[in-house]
């Protein structure tokens, strides 16, 4: 092959190879931000929602981080696949249905089954931030019911 022709063949090479290589982007983000305020058909008071692994074609998963302010909590809901809940600061509740309440504080871990009525949020008196993953997304439907009422939520205050 002739010097220019091999000087061709390389550029034309390298064009191709740059244009058709899809590199994946590495993308950064802190589950210190606040991020949105929660929609309010969903929560009772104030729940700031930062969403930190949205699913798309790469990660089947859904990963956000939630701040509720003092009293701030989910309505009644389910997940089709479950849900884990990591706590990372303040303290908190998480009830199933016809269960008594528990309290969750910064370093637990909770699984919340499928198909299982729960909720979750902060105590009267403090924030509580937790990040909520939930693994298959794609198959997973979250079932929103009706708000927790005050009655429900300072039943059995511990």
């Amino acid at each position: 092959m002739k010097k220019s022709s091999k000087t061709v063949y390389t550029l034309i090479t390298s064009f191709l190879l740059t244009s058709f290589t899809i590199q994946a982007q590495t993308t950064v983000s802190s589950f210190e931000e606040k991020g949105k305020l929660g929609p309010k058909e969903n929560f009772t008071g104030n729940a700031w929602m930062n969403l930190n692994v949205h699913p798309d074609e790469d990660y089947n998963a859904n990963v956000v981080t939630v701040t509720f302010e003092p009293k701030a909590r989910t309505n009644w809901h389910q997940h089709k696949t479950g849900q884990v809940l990591f706590v990372l600061e303040g303290t908190g509740y998480y009830q199933e249905k016809g269960q008594p309440k528990i309290i969750i504080k910064k370093g637990d871990v909770v699984k919340c089954p499928t198909n299982v009525t729960h909720w979750h949020g902060a105590l009267p008196d403090t924030e509580m931030k937790h990040i909520a993953f939930v693994t298959d997304f794609k198959a997973n439907k979250t079932i929103w019911l009706e708000p927790v009422t005050d009655e429900e939520y300072y039943q059995d205050k511990k």
